[in-house]
């Protein structure tokens, strides 16, 4: 079995079990909610563009080894399905995943992670993270979650008014003042918020709520970015926005052996 495929009362999802990945989820009477690329790649070792990528145990470049993978290696591994079960109109489907030979060789520490998710009318994805060794160790991470809007150009984003972000495009710190943001050119932002953001899609509205996180990354590569990623159709930037659940820059998490950290997202 590669995926998971949900169907209930409520909606229909899709969980691959290489990174733990949500693919799909579709309230019964509305569209699709995540973007996930056409042309998208589905093969060992290969991260899937759309959906929510798990980024784990570093989010963006590793801090100290260049030549080492963006958004760590979870989301790239195979996840053990440890539990699924329904009612009438929501899935529940825990996965885990645990350090090993492999893992210690790009990241020398032992963990245990577990993710949850929980499908119905909204969908709710907590990832939990468990120091089982001897030593503290520190994480940056991310629920990487691609949306599906009408048109980027179109769309605003509230809840982030009044607060300072990290502008990764420009590579300067600046505060959002404007009541809502607006899309025009490449953006890449890591916020310093544990707030709800709303997106206002037309008539369409978007709530976006999280818990154990202290970022949040807003991303959409436009024109040029978009054109450079081989899995990333040339035409397709229009129809997302990234708005992560994040522990990113100055907000990342140490944890005592023994310690254990969740961060979760639900969309509505």
């Amino acid at each position: 079995m590669t995926h998971l495929t949900i169907r209930n009362a409520a909606c229909s999802a899709e969980i691959h079990l290489q990174g733990a990945h949500v693919t799909r989820w579709q309230p019964h009477g509305r569209d699709e909610m995540l973007w996930l690329s056409e042309r998208a790649v589905f093969a060992p070792g290969v991260s899937i563009r759309g959906g929510i990528p798990i980024c784990w145990p570093w989010f963006g470049p590793h801090p100290t080894n260049p030549h080492a993978k963006a958004h760590g290696f979870a989301r790239t591994r195979l996840w053990t399905l440890d539990h699924v079960s329904d009612n009438v109109d929501q899935t529940h489907v825990r996965l885990s995943l645990r350090s090993d030979d492999a893992t210690r060789a790009l990241w020398p520490h032992d963990f245990e992670l577990m993710l949850d998710v929980v499908c119905g009318a909204t969908l709710d994805v907590s990832l939990t993270t468990r120091n089982v060794g001897a030593a503290p160790f520190t994480i940056t991470e991310a629920l990487h979650t691609y949306l599906a809007v009408g048109d980027v150009r179109q769309v605003a984003v509230d809840g982030l008014a009044g607060v300072r972000y990290a502008d990764k495009v420009r590579n300067c710190e600046a505060v959002q003042h404007e009541a809502l943001l607006t899309f025009a050119s490449e953006t890449d932002r890591v916020y310093a918020t544990e707030s709800e953001c709303v997106i206002i899609d037309g008539e369409r509205r978007v709530r976006i709520s999280k818990r154990g996180s202290y970022s949040t990354v807003v991303w959409n590569p436009w024109v040029e970015k978009a054109a450079r990623m081989p899995d990333f159709g040339d035409h397709e930037w229009p129809g997302m926005l990234c708005i992560e659940a994040a522990n990113a820059l100055d907000a990342a998490v140490t944890l005592a052996p023994g310690a254990a950290h969740t961060i979760g997202a639900r969309c509505a």
